[in-house]
């Protein structure tokens, strides 16, 4: 009786193992390769599967996310015999898992050689100063080729960066030296320039302040010259105006040239008999003429008169 119950324990266990052999569950984004008897069988999708238990097996769980492979670094020689050390970071995806799984053994160590002889000969290619320049084209290079070589494993490579470049250290020095002089360089042209400039504004301000100075005495002498203009102006009107009404005067007050000439002497005398010495110049004789003048003029109205 307890050989039987040992039997039937056994029978359940055995039960209970092949049931659970035959699930499996498979998380979102991965596959499952089942093989039957040694050849492929199918592959299991996300969620529960079932299989038969001791003929069926998986053979490989693929996951169908964006994987990423840190390269070591690598030492390599560039186009001017440099040798620098540089890494990358790979960026991929398993697109056909049946190829990733049957076309090669190791999908991760075949990437990581592959990155590695690719960044050989792509900064082979190329010179120092190209190869600390040229990032995004060292990028693009290296995805496409790695692409190419890894399509047929069923591997998509979406993205390679660059992460570092490591020139040796006497290199280093020497391009710490030479940014350090072009950045002096830089900032002794930027202070020429300056200077240069500062000096071309002060030549101009000066310049400018010399045309406004010009500007204004040549405006002050207009102005000085107009005022004296309309200053003689008016006096050369006023005399005018005098005479006019001296002339309008005589003429209508009917004075012969006789008692023109008399009232001049008279005035002359009263003059010589005053205390006051008077000295009567030379041009005194064209005072003598304007009284003849005023007497023509007297004389030509009364004829017109008559």
């Amino acid at each position: 009786m307890i050989a039987l119950y040992i039997v039937l324990a056994i029978v359940v266990i055995l039960v209970i193992v092949v049931v659970v052999s035959s699930i499996k569950i498979v998380n979102q984004n991965e596959v499952f390769m089942i093989e039957r008897l040694g050849k492929f069988y199918k592959k299991a999708q996300s969620g529960l599967n079932l299989i038969v238990p001791f003929i069926d097996r998986v053979v490989n769980r693929v996951d169908l996310r964006t994987q990423v492979i840190d390269s070591p670094p690598q030492s390599v020689i560039t186009r001017d015999n440099v040798s620098i050390s540089i890494d990358a970071i790979v960026y991929f995806r398993v697109t056909d898992p049946y190829n990733a799984t049957y076309q090669i053994d190791d999908v991760f160590l075949a990437l990581e050689y592959l990155t590695a002889t690719n960044l050989r000969d792509v900064i082979g290619s190329l010179d120092l100063d190209e190869t600390l320049s040229s990032r995004e084209q060292i990028n693009t290079r290296l995805r496409v080729s790695l692409d190419e070589a890894t399509d047929p494993w069923g591997v998509k490579v979406e993205r390679v960066e660059v992460k570092n470049i490591n020139p040796p250290s006497d290199i280093r020095e020497a391009m710490e030296k030479q940014m350090r002089a072009e950045r002096e360089k830089r900032a002794a042209i930027l202070t020429a320039e300056g200077e240069k400039q500062a000096a071309i504004t002060q030549a101009e301000g000066r310049k400018q302040a010399v045309i406004l100075e010009a500007e204004a005495v040549k405006e002050s002498n207009i102005r000085r010259a107009e005022g004296e203009a309309m200053a003689i102006r008016q006096i050369a009107e006023a005399e005018a105006n005098k005479i006019q009404m001296i002339y309008d005067a005589l003429r209508n007050a009917n004075v012969d040239e006789r008692m023109l000439a008399i009232k001049g002497i008279e005035a002359f005398e009263h003059l010589a008999e005053s205390d006051n010495k008077v000295f009567v110049p030379y041009e005194s004789t064209a005072v003598m003429g304007a009284f003849g003048a005023v007497q023509s003029l007297l004389g030509g109205d009364k004829k017109a008169q008559d």
